[in-house]
Protein backbone atom coordinates (compact mmCIF):
# COMPACT_ATOMS: atom_id res chain seq x y z
CA UNK A 1 0.00 0.00 0.00
CA UNK A 2 1.12 3.57 -1.14
CA UNK A 3 0.90 6.01 1.85
CA UNK A 4 -1.05 9.05 1.86
CA UNK A 5 1.44 12.08 1.26
CA UNK A 6 2.87 13.46 4.51
CA UNK A 7 3.19 9.79 5.83
CA UNK A 8 6.38 7.97 7.23
CA UNK A 9 7.67 5.28 4.66
CA UNK A 10 6.76 2.61 7.30
CA UNK A 11 3.64 4.21 8.58
CA UNK A 12 0.39 1.85 8.19
CA UNK A 13 -2.44 4.19 7.72
CA UNK A 14 -5.53 2.48 9.63
CA UNK A 15 -8.15 5.14 8.56
CA UNK A 16 -10.58 5.80 5.67
CA UNK A 17 -8.01 6.40 2.97
CA UNK A 18 -6.85 4.52 0.65
CA UNK A 19 -5.07 5.60 -2.85
CA UNK A 20 -6.65 5.30 -5.94
CA UNK A 21 -5.70 2.39 -8.42
CA UNK A 22 -4.22 2.85 -11.34
CA UNK A 23 -7.28 2.88 -13.44
CA UNK A 24 -8.43 6.11 -11.98
CA UNK A 25 -11.64 4.82 -10.63
CA UNK A 26 -12.67 8.19 -8.59
CA UNK A 27 -16.78 7.38 -8.04
CA UNK A 28 -18.01 7.25 -4.29
CA UNK A 29 -18.66 3.60 -3.20
CA UNK A 30 -21.52 2.82 -0.67
CA UNK A 31 -20.00 2.82 2.98
CA UNK A 32 -21.97 1.74 5.83
CA UNK A 33 -19.64 -1.91 5.30
CA UNK A 34 -16.85 -3.47 7.06
CA UNK A 35 -15.50 -4.19 11.08
CA UNK A 36 -18.12 -2.11 13.70
CA UNK A 37 -16.10 -0.01 15.86
CA UNK A 38 -17.49 0.75 19.34
CA UNK A 39 -14.47 2.05 20.79
CA UNK A 40 -14.69 6.12 20.55
CA UNK A 41 -11.74 7.30 18.81
CA UNK A 42 -11.65 11.13 16.90
CA UNK A 43 -12.49 11.47 13.21
CA UNK A 44 -9.35 11.17 11.29
CA UNK A 45 -8.20 14.43 10.12
CA UNK A 46 -6.04 15.34 7.19
CA UNK A 47 -1.95 15.21 7.44
CA UNK A 48 -1.62 17.23 3.89
CA UNK A 49 -3.15 19.91 2.80
CA UNK A 50 -4.95 20.40 -0.23
CA UNK A 51 -2.67 22.74 -2.34
CA UNK A 52 0.09 19.97 -1.26
CA UNK A 53 -2.18 17.16 -2.60
CA UNK A 54 -1.09 15.17 -5.84
CA UNK A 55 -2.71 16.62 -8.92
CA UNK A 56 -3.24 12.71 -9.45
CA UNK A 57 -4.95 11.44 -7.12
CA UNK A 58 -8.54 10.84 -6.99
CA UNK A 59 -9.87 14.02 -4.92
CA UNK A 60 -10.70 12.42 -1.17
CA UNK A 61 -14.39 12.63 0.66
CA UNK A 62 -14.95 14.63 3.30
CA UNK A 63 -18.43 14.57 5.80
CA UNK A 64 -20.59 17.01 5.09
CA UNK A 65 -23.06 15.08 6.50
CA UNK A 66 -22.47 11.67 8.25
CA UNK A 67 -24.81 8.78 9.77
CA UNK A 68 -23.39 7.54 13.14
CA UNK A 69 -24.59 4.75 15.76
CA UNK A 70 -23.17 5.93 18.89
CA UNK A 71 -22.17 9.49 19.80
CA UNK A 72 -19.59 10.85 22.59
CA UNK A 73 -19.19 14.49 23.06
CA UNK A 74 -16.07 14.74 25.52
CA UNK A 75 -15.86 18.68 26.38
CA UNK A 76 -18.30 21.14 23.86
CA UNK A 77 -21.11 20.87 21.41
CA UNK A 78 -21.56 23.85 19.08
CA UNK A 79 -24.33 24.68 16.54
CA UNK A 80 -24.05 28.62 16.44
CA UNK A 81 -26.40 29.07 13.28
CA UNK A 82 -28.02 25.24 13.65
CA UNK A 83 -31.67 24.48 14.79
CA UNK A 84 -30.89 21.92 16.88
CA UNK A 85 -34.01 19.32 18.25
CA UNK A 86 -34.05 18.95 22.03
CA UNK A 87 -31.69 15.86 22.64
CA UNK A 88 -33.29 12.54 24.94
CA UNK A 89 -31.32 9.92 26.26
CA UNK A 90 -27.82 9.57 24.79
CA UNK A 91 -28.00 12.31 22.34
CA UNK A 92 -30.17 10.24 19.87
CA UNK A 93 -33.23 12.45 18.35
CA UNK A 94 -34.13 10.16 15.37
CA UNK A 95 -37.55 10.44 17.07
CA UNK A 96 -38.97 13.73 18.21
CA UNK A 97 -41.18 11.76 20.61
CA UNK A 98 -39.02 10.93 23.80
CA UNK A 99 -40.77 7.88 24.53
CA UNK A 100 -43.92 5.94 24.37
CA UNK A 101 -46.41 3.22 26.08
CA UNK A 102 -47.95 0.33 24.73
CA UNK A 103 -50.11 -2.19 26.33
CA UNK A 104 -52.38 -4.54 26.16
CA UNK A 105 -56.00 -3.13 27.94
CA UNK A 106 -56.03 -5.41 31.50
CA UNK A 107 -59.69 -5.39 31.65
CA UNK A 108 -60.68 -5.22 28.15
CA UNK A 109 -59.15 -8.04 25.78
CA UNK A 110 -58.42 -7.68 22.09
CA UNK A 111 -57.52 -3.41 22.90
CA UNK A 112 -54.25 -2.20 23.62
CA UNK A 113 -53.17 1.52 25.32
CA UNK A 114 -51.04 3.86 24.10
CA UNK A 115 -49.45 6.77 25.97
CA UNK A 116 -46.77 9.09 24.98
CA UNK A 117 -44.62 9.33 28.18
CA UNK A 118 -43.49 12.80 29.67
CA UNK A 119 -40.00 13.38 31.56
CA UNK A 120 -39.57 12.70 34.63
CA UNK A 121 -38.95 10.68 37.83
CA UNK A 122 -41.86 8.08 37.61
CA UNK A 123 -43.84 6.38 34.81
CA UNK A 124 -46.06 9.40 35.12
CA UNK A 125 -49.68 9.73 33.08
CA UNK A 126 -52.22 12.41 33.39
CA UNK A 127 -55.78 13.00 32.45
CA UNK A 128 -56.83 16.73 32.00
CA UNK A 129 -60.20 18.52 30.84
CA UNK A 130 -62.90 20.89 31.57
CA UNK A 131 -65.82 19.88 34.37
CA UNK A 132 -69.19 21.69 34.05
CA UNK A 133 -72.32 21.70 35.95
CA UNK A 134 -71.38 18.09 37.95
CA UNK A 135 -68.74 17.42 40.71
CA UNK A 136 -67.12 13.90 39.67
CA UNK A 137 -63.94 13.11 37.46
CA UNK A 138 -64.31 10.01 35.97
CA UNK A 139 -60.54 8.21 35.55
CA UNK A 140 -60.11 6.33 32.94
CA UNK A 141 -61.25 2.65 33.51
CA UNK A 142 -57.91 0.99 32.39
CA UNK A 143 -56.03 3.26 35.12
CA UNK A 144 -57.45 0.76 38.15
CA UNK A 145 -54.78 -1.77 37.27
CA UNK A 146 -51.97 0.60 35.83
CA UNK A 147 -51.60 3.23 38.69
CA UNK A 148 -50.96 3.61 42.12
CA UNK A 149 -54.15 5.13 43.34
CA UNK A 150 -51.97 6.47 46.33
CA UNK A 151 -49.82 8.73 43.84
CA UNK A 152 -53.37 10.70 42.46
CA UNK A 153 -52.81 14.46 42.35
CA UNK A 154 -55.58 16.69 41.66
CA UNK A 155 -55.02 20.62 40.16
CA UNK A 156 -58.20 22.84 39.26
CA UNK A 157 -58.40 25.76 37.55
CA UNK A 158 -61.76 27.53 38.41
CA UNK A 159 -63.26 29.30 34.96
CA UNK A 160 -64.99 32.61 35.51
CA UNK A 161 -65.89 32.93 39.00
CA UNK A 162 -64.62 32.44 42.49
CA UNK A 163 -65.06 28.86 43.50
CA UNK A 164 -63.22 27.79 46.32
CA UNK A 165 -62.63 24.62 44.87
CA UNK A 166 -61.49 21.84 46.63
CA UNK A 167 -61.11 18.00 46.23
CA UNK A 168 -63.55 16.41 48.37
CA UNK A 169 -62.15 12.93 47.59
CA UNK A 170 -61.09 10.30 45.82
CA UNK A 171 -63.24 7.17 45.54
CA UNK A 172 -61.22 3.60 44.23
CA UNK A 173 -58.95 6.07 42.02
CA UNK A 174 -61.58 5.35 40.23
CA UNK A 175 -63.64 9.11 40.49
CA UNK A 176 -62.33 12.47 41.79
CA UNK A 177 -65.37 14.43 43.68
CA UNK A 178 -64.86 18.43 44.04
CA UNK A 179 -66.78 20.72 45.76
CA UNK A 180 -66.80 24.39 46.15
CA UNK A 181 -65.96 25.65 49.30
CA UNK A 182 -68.62 28.95 48.59
CA UNK A 183 -71.74 26.90 47.40
CA UNK A 184 -71.54 28.15 43.95
CA UNK A 185 -71.53 26.31 40.73
CA UNK A 186 -68.84 24.09 39.31
CA UNK A 187 -66.69 25.01 36.33
CA UNK A 188 -63.20 24.56 35.79
CA UNK A 189 -60.44 22.70 34.34
CA UNK A 190 -58.75 19.96 35.76
CA UNK A 191 -55.39 17.94 35.58
CA UNK A 192 -55.50 14.74 37.09
CA UNK A 193 -51.64 12.85 37.38
CA UNK A 194 -51.00 9.29 38.65
CA UNK A 195 -47.68 7.33 38.67
CA UNK A 196 -47.35 4.38 36.77
CA UNK A 197 -46.55 1.11 38.19
CA UNK A 198 -43.08 -0.07 36.80
CA UNK A 199 -44.24 -3.88 37.04
CA UNK A 200 -47.94 -4.58 37.43
CA UNK A 201 -47.31 -8.07 39.18
CA UNK A 202 -44.68 -6.79 41.42
CA UNK A 203 -45.47 -3.04 43.09
CA UNK A 204 -42.73 -2.95 45.23
CA UNK A 205 -40.63 -2.21 42.21
CA UNK A 206 -39.23 1.42 41.94
CA UNK A 207 -37.29 3.44 39.25
CA UNK A 208 -33.75 4.27 40.25
CA UNK A 209 -33.76 7.84 38.89
CA UNK A 210 -29.99 8.19 39.35
CA UNK A 211 -27.55 5.16 39.18
CA UNK A 212 -23.42 4.53 38.44
CA UNK A 213 -22.56 3.64 35.20
CA UNK A 214 -21.81 4.34 31.83
CA UNK A 215 -24.99 3.05 29.79
CA UNK A 216 -28.17 2.33 30.38
CA UNK A 217 -26.98 -1.29 30.56
CA UNK A 218 -25.62 -0.68 33.57
CA UNK A 219 -29.30 0.40 35.11
CA UNK A 220 -29.22 -1.73 38.45
CA UNK A 221 -32.76 -2.53 38.25
CA UNK A 222 -35.11 -4.46 35.70
CA UNK A 223 -33.94 -3.37 32.55
CA UNK A 224 -36.39 -6.27 30.98
CA UNK A 225 -39.61 -3.49 31.17
CA UNK A 226 -37.98 -0.51 30.06
CA UNK A 227 -36.66 0.86 26.55
CA UNK A 228 -34.89 2.92 25.90
CA UNK A 229 -35.00 5.69 22.96
CA UNK A 230 -31.88 5.02 20.88
CA UNK A 231 -30.85 2.30 22.77
CA UNK A 232 -33.07 -0.48 22.80
CA UNK A 233 -34.64 -1.21 19.20
CA UNK A 234 -35.53 -4.76 20.12
CA UNK A 235 -39.58 -5.72 20.86
CA UNK A 236 -40.81 -7.34 24.52
CA UNK A 237 -43.86 -8.50 26.23
CA UNK A 238 -45.01 -5.74 28.30
CA UNK A 239 -46.18 -7.65 31.18
CA UNK A 240 -43.37 -10.44 31.14
CA UNK A 241 -40.35 -8.64 29.60
CA UNK A 242 -40.12 -11.40 27.67
CA UNK A 243 -37.93 -10.75 24.35
CA UNK A 244 -40.50 -11.18 21.09
CA UNK A 245 -37.03 -10.85 18.69
CA UNK A 246 -34.92 -13.72 19.75
CA UNK A 247 -33.81 -14.42 15.97
CA UNK A 248 -32.75 -11.21 15.39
Amino acid sequence: MTNSPGQPEDFVFPGEFLPSPRSQDCSKKAGGWGVPMTDFEYIWYANSSEADYPEDACRPYYHKAAQIDNFQVNTLLTAPTANIPILNGNATTAKSIGGAFDAPHLTKPGKRVRHLIPEGPEAGIYVRGKLKDTNVIELPDYWSEFIDPDSITVSLTQIGYSQDLIVDSIDWGKYVRVRSGSGASIHCFYEVWAARWLNPQDHNEKLHVVYDGESPDDYPGDNSRILIGGWDYDKRHPMTGERLDKDA
